[in-house]
């Protein structure tokens, strides 16, 4: 099952995709998060794909978003951006 969804997505990468701009918010792609969330948590993984997709609007924050070692419909995004670059005083 896990193969058939992520064939479904990298069909999806291939053919339909190219037709139109990059417009993914974040990184990795969304298709690449779902493909990884599929690969890391099974099933579940395409919940957190379509989490991911919701989240990746006009309006949204942009950067890098990881598939969680754990479960989880939220974005990490901040938590990121907390670890990030360094420049507490």
């Amino acid at each position: 099952m896990k193969k058939c969804a992520i064939g479904l997505v990298r069909l999806y990468q291939r053919l339909l995709s190219p037709l139109f701009p990059p417009s993914c918010r974040y990184s990795p792609t969304c298709s690449n998060y779902m493909i990884q969330s599929i690969e890391r948590h099974g099933l579940k993984g395409i919940l957190m794909g379509l989490a991911r997709i919701l989240r990746c609007h006009p309006w949204s924050k942009t950067g890098f978003d990881p598939v969680p070692d754990h479960f989880s419909l939220k974005s990490h995004l901040e938590e990121n951006e907390e670890i990030g670059n360094g420049d507490h005083f």
